[in-house]
């Protein structure tokens, strides 16, 4: 597929006659990166490098559609010098934001790398509390969205002093404005939202797992979970399966994409740039398949970084005809999608 401003001598500048992808992140943070070699548990530990970022769920979104030459704009809760900081990361590289201040701190989430064994270690923040209040004029704002978007991305954590069906409530509300949603969440979040047939629904295996009340050890088993959410009113339903990419199904197709294999070293921010990739492609016109094959790209490019930095826009044009893809109609048996027949 075609990336969004790209010309054969570069990049042009498209967004205003692009469509929005906005995100609503309720709990932000501030991440923490630290890289030690050897981590000691009730030790002391060196590091080696740190950094920060702006992170939560749809920040990360937009951040991503943002370096892929998209245009967004973030939505959520900030507040204090964390917050601040965030914003001006955000404004750093360019990604358009229109939080709504409250009175208590946006949280700092800790990413500890261990250069040593690969693994990582998160330490993360319950995040502000939320009165009233602030969700009300957080709401106003959201409602007065100028231009609208085509799809509005909602999921992650939510902090305290929220409803636990926010996103129930989100996805009812923005479809009244004409709004599309992708809703990315776990737990009892994406039990409550998913009630609300949001557009798109990304759960990954684990997620989805709790979601449907069942495991899901085979791609056979993932295929039909994916078209039980259809069935249950979900237009788009993707499950994610880390290295083994995604497996998307909606009425009339079932796509499976696969990335090929890379070194990892940061599995932060590659759920979210799968996310990214979708919405965009979809928000763009693309069909199931090519928003797939960008999904994965996405989400593949970022596993290529330290930290959580996301893609970067020419890894992904560089994985993109690396993509695997297998497409078979609804109506097909599911056993036909991995025999070939």
């Amino acid at each position: 597929m075609s990336l969004p401003g790209r010309q054969k001598h570069g990049i042009k500048s498209t967004k205003l006659r692009r469509p929005t992808i906005a995100t609503v992140t309720l709990n932000p943070s501030l991440d923490i990166t630290i890289t030690v070699h050897g981590l000691t548990v009730d030790g002391t530990n060196r590091w080696s490098n740190s950094r920060i970022y702006a992170g939560g769920k749809g920040i990360a979104v937009s951040r991503a559609v943002h370096e892929m030459g998209g245009r967004t704009v973030a939505y959520g809760f900030i507040g204090g010098s964390p917050g601040r900081q965030v914003e001006i990361l955000l404004d750093e590289q360019g990604v358009p934001f229109a939080f709504t201040p409250v009175g208590h701190e946006t949280r700092t989430n800790f990413i500890i790398t261990d250069s040593k064994t690969l693994k990582q270690t998160r330490i993360d923040a319950p995040g502000p509390r939320i009165s009233p209040r602030e969700f009300d004029r957080f709401r106003k704002k959201l409602q007065q969205i100028d231009p609208k978007p085509v799809i509005l991305v909602v999921g992650g954590s939510v902090p305290p002093g929220i409803r636990v069906n926010v996103y129930y409530d989100m996805v009812i509300e923005a479809r009244g404005f004409g709004l599309k949603c992708c809703l990315d969440s776990d737990g009892q979040w994406l039990e409550e939202g998913i009630k609300a047939n949001p557009y798109i629904a990304k759960p990954n295996v684990h997620e989805a797992e709790g979601l449907l009340k069942r495991e899901l050890p085979t791609e056979e088993a993932i295929v039909e979970a994916a078209l039980e959410l259809v069935e249950g009113g979900v237009e788009v339903a993707v499950i994610s399966r880390g290295k083994d990419g995604i497996i998307a199904a909606t009425k009339e197709k079932i796509v499976k994409a696969v990335p090929p294999e890379v070194k990892v070293r940061s599995t932060v921010g590659a759920g979210d740039s799968t996310v990214a990739g979708l919405a965009m492609s979809l928000a763009y016109g693309e069909s199931l398949v090519e928003s797939c094959r960008m999904a994965v790209a996405m989400g593949t490019a970022a596993v290529l970084i330290h930290g959580t930095e996301l893609c970067h826009r020419d890894e992904v044009e560089r994985l993109l005809p690396q993509i695997q893809i297998w497409e078979m109609t609804a109506e097909r048996q599911v056993k036909a999608f991995f025999t070939g027949t």
